[in-house]
This record gives structure tokens, sequence and C-alpha cells, in this order.
């Protein structure tokens, strides 16, 4: 049975350049959202539509007594559906290119699904009053579909790319990746550990917090931090000058990321954690985990150009020329 997207696919064709733009959209308004999430939480407003899916039992859109805190948090809903329009665009180009790019259009069905689980849990999190841990999970379901738009990005940029010659990547290159992706991983949970055990709970009410010290929670948060940046910084020693600049530079770019974070993330302790510092960090958090999926991503795909047992390919020793042996 033909599907309206068969159909269109039958008689109109897209080139790679608009599924990337679509992909590299997604990312943006990912980030975005995260963003504009946390601007309802440290203006308070996440009861602000006191309801879900409608603002009140009454009305769909928040009532001019509802104030400021009802049209901040009406807003952010509404940039749910501009998400869902952009995602939409990732499916509709991924699946009228020419030549096929399945990786691309399954990862544009996962972020649709993913936004899909985020609307859920956002409106479990009005109907809870804003626990802090359906809170924490609002947040990681909002990384969740950050991890799918980048996935989608980097192979909607690596589709048609010509495969380049074999080279030796070092093994530690490819552990180090991984270890900074967990770490992150570990870094952006231990993060909603703070943030639900601190102040800013989202809004004006009396919301409990989780029963941790909070002070214990933010000090293994700034250790892992630290974590990441030493093994960002093994990661960007180890892998060659030859072959892997595209590795290289998005690890500098990375180290340049969690270092400004890192500021940031001083800043808002020396403030009180004003609302403009933490808005500020959580843009960071999602530009630091797009970052280490994109490293992993990079290394993983220089990885699987090893060559093969026995195959002729350059074997040089890191950071020296390719100038014949004496």
């Amino acid at each position: 049975m033909q599907t309206p997207l068969s159909w269109l696919a039958s008689r109109y064709s897209l080139g790679p350049r608009s599924v990337r733009q679509a992909a590299l959209a997604s990312v943006v308004a990912s980030v975005t959202i995260i963003v504009t999430g946390g601007i309802v939480r440290v203006t308070g407003s996440g009861l602000g539509c006191p309801e879900w899916p409608t603002c009140t039992d009454s009305t769909l859109a928040p009532t001019a007594e509802m104030g400021l805190h009802g049209a901040i948090e009406f807003g952010n809903r509404l940039l749910t559906g501009v998400l869902c329009a952009v995602v939409g665009w990732v499916i509709i180009t991924a699946r009228l290119q020419r030549t096929p790019m399945p990786t691309v259009l399954r990862g544009a069905w996962a972020q649709f699904w993913v936004v899909v689980l985020n609307a859920v849990v956002g409106g479990v999190t009005v109907w809870m009053r804003l626990s802090p841990y359906i809170v924490a999970a609002h947040f990681l379901a909002a990384m969740l579909l950050l991890t799918a738009a980048v996935i989608t990005w980097h192979q909607a940029r690596r589709h048609g790319e010509t495969e380049e010659p074999p080279v030796v990547l070092p093994p530690s290159c490819r552990t180090a990746s991984v270890v900074l992706l967990v770490v992150n991983a570990l870094l952006v949970v231990v993060g909603t550990l703070a943030t639900g055990s601190g102040p800013h709970a989202g809004d004006s009410s009396d919301v409990p917090r989780m029963p941790l010290d909070w002070t214990l929670v933010t000090t293994v948060h700034g250790l892992l931090a630290a974590a990441v940046l030493g093994v960002a910084g093994f990661l960007l020693y180890a892998l060659p000058r030859d072959g892997f600049a595209g590795a290289r530079r998005r690890t500098v770019v990375f180290l340049a990321v969690v270092l400004a974070q890192g500021a940031v993330g001083l800043v808002q302790s020396l403030t009180g954690l004003s609302a403009l510092a933490v808005t500020l960090h959580l843009l960071g958090s999602a530009l630091v985990w797009a970052g280490a999926v994109q490293v992993y991503l990079t290394v993983t795909a220089a990885a699987s150009r090893q060559p093969a047992p026995g195959e002729g390919t350059e074997t040089r020793p890191r950071h020296q020329s390719s100038t014949s042996a004496r």
C-alpha cells in the first residue's frame, strides 16, 4: 500500500543538502527546547499552566489573569509544535532523497518518537506538580532527543563522502572516546541531581526537593567535569595528526566548550545561582553533550577505516612526518 511519503517520493526528489540543513535545524531546535525549559524553571513558571494538555480545565491557552508565568510555560509548549515541524521536515527530506538515506530516515523517525515521549513526560511533570524526579526525567528525555538529532546530523553529513584511505588509529583513541561519552553521561545525570536538590524548583509554590546533600552532589558534578576535561585532553594527545584532522578539530572545539562551561559553572556558584547563569549553564550542558556525541561518532567513523589484516597501508608513528626511514 502506498503511503503519502512514498507517493511524494515517486514524484519529487531532493538533494543531500536539503536533509543536511533539516538535520542541523533539528539539532538547533533540540538545544533551544532545553534552554527554554530552563527558562521556565528559573522564572518559576513550571505551573504557569496548571493542567496538561490544556492550560486550564476550561482553556487551551493561558488567560490574562495567569500573567507572565502562564505565557512563559505556554510558549514553551508551543515550541514543542515547532520542534515537531522541524523533525517532520527531516523525515520528509530524508525520504525524498534521490539516493536513499536509510540511516538518516531511521534517525529522523527516532527523533519523532522521542518528541512524543518528551511531551508525555512533560505532561506527567505538570500532573505530578513538578516532582524533582519527573523533572529530571523530562530533562534526560530532552537530552535523548538531542542525542538522536546529533546522530542524524552526523549521518546526513557523512552520506556520499568519498571513502578515505585506511590509516591506523591507536586503540587508546577508541577507548578514550567511549570513556568520554560515558563520563559525560554521568555528568548529565549528576547534574539533574544537583538541580533536583538545589533551588530553582520551577515554581513559586512549595515544591519538594530531592533529599540529597546539595554541596556533595555539586562537588561530584565538578569532579566529573574535571574528568571529562582530562579524558578529552588525553584523546587530543593520542589522536595522530595525519589522517584524523576532523577528529582532532572536533576534540579541540569540545575542549573549548567544556572550559567555557566550567567558567559559567564557577560564575554560577559565585553569584548564588543567578537565573542568567543557570540558563547559560543549561545551554552549556546541551553543547557539551552534543560535542561529546560528535567526538565519539567522529572517532568511531575513523576507527571503521582501520585496515584489514595484511592490507597495505601507511603506519606512521604519532606526530611524525611521512618521510622515508633512513
